[in-house]
């Protein structure tokens, strides 16, 4: 089988060649200023895409590169602008879509996914004729290959959208979606005062900081860019801490894919509890610098 994989984020493009290479040729699709590390995880032809994009360019592009290379299935991640264009691209190409998978098999033209449903409480398995999937970060890790792709540059298609205006938002630190060590905390920590409390913890791991949707939205405690949830970023870590995290469905339905998951809460009956490895009960802000006194 043949597949066409897109990202704009170097991270995702790399987790999903590295998926999928060993289920069939795959071409991958990405930007000029990260093409050259891309190329090295085993697509055998690599796109490097100049100029600005926006989803229609991108969808047309997709759409030109799945006529001319004779693909089976396109990938794209779950990015917004991935799956915007997924939308676009499965309109002009009269494809099926199925979203957000985390896991793919196939059978004949039969493609077999999961994905979590219903804010993540349980998990899909559909069997399907779809064309086009958009991917959730973290299907696989990034392994590089001992075969290097070939780069080829092509432009982005005119977009029909103008951009008037840019506003970046302020971020705090980097991506959580590529940690390996996430410690996340709930409103249990009861005041913004108690982050800094946590950071030792944060500091002892070598993580990143995170939040869940009351900590970064309703209070915010942390920026917009720390959440995660099923509104807000998928992470799926080596290792997630949740501290002073009741559990919500939404919010198990963003760190569900964590290797490891540690929960620290005072309420025995917290829903974290069910997605834990490992639990301890308890007053966090006595709990925590025993922790990082052990670690150090």
């Amino acid at each position: 089988m043949k597949f066409l994989v897109f990202s704009e984020n170097l991270g995702s493009l790399s987790q999903m060649i590295t998926y999928l290479r060993e289920k069939g040729e795959v071409i991958g699709v990405g930007l000029e200023k990260s093409s050259s590390e891309a190329s090295n995880f085993g697509a055998s032809k690599l796109y490097s895409i100049k100029g600005d994009i926006l989803s229609d360019s991108v969808a047309k592009l997709l759409e030109e590169l799945f006529k001319k290379e004779g693909v089976d299935n396109i990938f794209l991640s779950s990015s917004i602008l991935g799956r915007e264009a997924a939308g676009i691209l499965s309109v002009a190409l009269g494809a099926g879509i199925v979203p957000e998978i985390n896991e793919i098999s196939f059978d004949g033209s039969k493609a077999k996914t999961k994905r979590f449903y219903l804010g993540g409480k349980t998990v899909l398995e559909e069997e399907s004729q779809a064309k086009i999937f958009t991917v959730s970060p973290g299907i696989s890790d990034a392994i590089k290959s001992d075969k290097k792709s070939e780069i080829f540059s092509i432009e982005a298609p005119q977009s029909k959208i103008k951009i008037v205006s840019r506003q970046s938002k302020k971020a705090e630190g980097s991506n959580i979606e590529n940690a390996k060590i996430i410690v996340c905390i709930g409103r249990g920590l009861g005041k913004k005062e108690g982050i800094e409390s946590v950071k030792p913890l944060v500091e002892a791991v070598h993580g990143e900081i995170a939040g869940s949707r009351p900590v970064c939205l309703d209070y915010q405690w942390l920026g917009e860019d720390r959440q995660i949830g099923l509104s807000g970023k998928k992470v799926r870590p080596a290792i997630y801490v949740g501290v002073g995290v009741s559990g919500q469905i939404q919010h198990i339905a963003g760190m569900r894919g964590s290797k490891i998951v540690i929960a620290i809460n005072k309420d025995k009956t917290a829903p974290i509890f069910e997605e834990a490895d490992y639990g301890l009960v308890g007053d966090l802000y006595q709990i925590i610098p025993k922790i990082v006194e052990k670690l150090s």
